[in-house]
């Protein structure tokens, strides 16, 4: 049976956004407002409040050498002190590694991860099912799972295995396939795959819209072709859509992570919003703001869209 995430009814529009350390929008490090949110984030959250239902923050390692929950909760709480409440927060993860081949122990991440969600009420953690480290050596950019036969049984034990530690629901994310920046190992189909593990290990899922085309762009599927065979995707345990802004650079699809979103993405979210029984919130990840607050000015038209879309939905 899917452990779904326990909210009520649809959450509508959500929003995403990296909280990298020492940069912006994220955590400030260093000098005596170390561990602050930056004050462009808060600005943002507070201006925009009212278009947004639930949040989530991607976690950003501070440190490689401890994991201590004291390094990371004063900074989620000073995020959450000054900008106005949400319904819902979550916590979307990069360490868990769900698509590595070699067993290792993660209690430790797992013990980390609970005091996380203890403390700042995550109530659901989001990972890609995909390659974060190879080895413990970490990676610039997360690589699609190897799409083989054993490649299948390590994803379905590493999401098993992280479903059994964790304290609250975890959604596996479909990976992104972005062209110079992903090896991709094997020929089982990515989205018969993602399904397998999806039902297998009965967790609810992410679908990233930009993953998707990016895949069927790899694939080398354009026009129509693009959106193509969602009905081999594990609708039924879709929980959350997300769209981050991509582009098209010389025939390469990139997932840029910019606010802007193609045309493609939105015509994706129509086909796959009816297609979704237990959809609760389509998030906006990574949208680009000034340091007053307000949204970088390239991407209202992809917001304003991107929203229309979703009040419809909710409604």
């Amino acid at each position: 049976m899917t452990r779904f995430p326990t909210v009520s009814g649809r959450l509508g529009l959500g929003v995403g956004l990296d909280l990298p350390w020492g940069k912006e929008p994220g955590f400030l490090a260093g000098g005596t407002r170390d561990g602050a949110a930056s004050d462009a984030l808060v600005r943002f959250l507070s201006e925009r409040h009212a278009d947004f239902s639930c949040f989530f923050g991607s976690l950003q390692p501070r440190s490689r050498n401890t994991l201590a929950a004291d390094e990371y909760v004063p900074a989620f709480e000073d995020l959450f002190r000054r900008a106005p409440p949400y319904a819902a927060r979550a916590l979307h993860h990069t360490m868990l590694n769900l698509g590595a081949m070699e067993r290792y122990d993660r209690r430790a991440l797992l013990d980390f991860t609970n005091a996380l969600v203890e403390r700042l009420s995550f109530r659901w953690v989001n990972e890609d099912l995909g390659l974060w480290s190879l080895h413990g050596h970490s990676l610039p950019y997360p690589l699609p799972p190897y799409l083989t036969d054993a490649g299948l049984a390590a994803a379905v034990r590493n999401v098993r295995d992280v479903q059994e530690g964790l304290s609250v629901p975890l959604l596996v994310e479909f990976p992104g396939f972005s062209e110079g920046a992903s090896v991709v190992v094997g020929r089982l189909d990515a989205y018969d795959f993602f399904r397998r593990v999806v039902e297998e290990t009965g967790s609810p899922c992410t679908l990233d819209v930009g993953h998707l085309l990016s895949y069927q762009w790899f694939r080398g599927a354009r026009g129509e072709a693009l959106f193509s065979n969602l009905d081999r995707l594990p609708t039924a345990s879709c929980f959350e859509i997300h769209l981050s802004g991509c582009a098209l650079e010389h025939e390469r699809f990139v997932d840029a992570h910019h606010g802007v979103l193609l045309p493609e993405q939105l015509e994706m979210l129509r086909r796959l919003l009816p297609l979704c029984p237990n959809l609760a919130v389509v998030t906006y990840e990574d949208p680009r703001f000034t340091p007053e607050g307000a949204l970088d000015p390239r991407t209202v038209r992809s917001f304003e869209a991107l929203r229309e879309e979703v009040t419809k939905w909710a409604a």
